[in-house]
């Protein structure tokens, strides 16, 4: 299906923008991003990529799954990282 692709390409962006962020978390043991925002970034990705697996949308599933994984790094840099 088309609309697999277009999910799969909008979440690649997404999830190589994150990359240089979680990057940057391990290297100066610094976390930027707000707890809140992502714990709840992190909960809708992986609810988002219950829903694609469910439609059979496996390329979305399967990229959303890492994106929603980066996100819960960036939760766990928070978490870890507090000063």
């Amino acid at each position: 299906m088309w609309e697999d692709i277009v999910i799969t390409l909008a979440n690649l962006l997404f999830t190589y923008a994150l990359v240089p962020q979680v990057y940057h978390g391990f290297k100066t043991k610094k976390s930027g991003i707000v707890l809140q925002t992502s714990a709840l970034t992190t909960i809708g990705l992986y609810a988002t990529c219950l829903s694609f697996f469910s439609l059979a949308l496996f390329f979305s599933g399967t990229v959303t799954l890492v994106n929603g994984t980066l996100w819960a790094i960036l939760f766990i840099q928070r978490l870890k990282y507090r000063r």
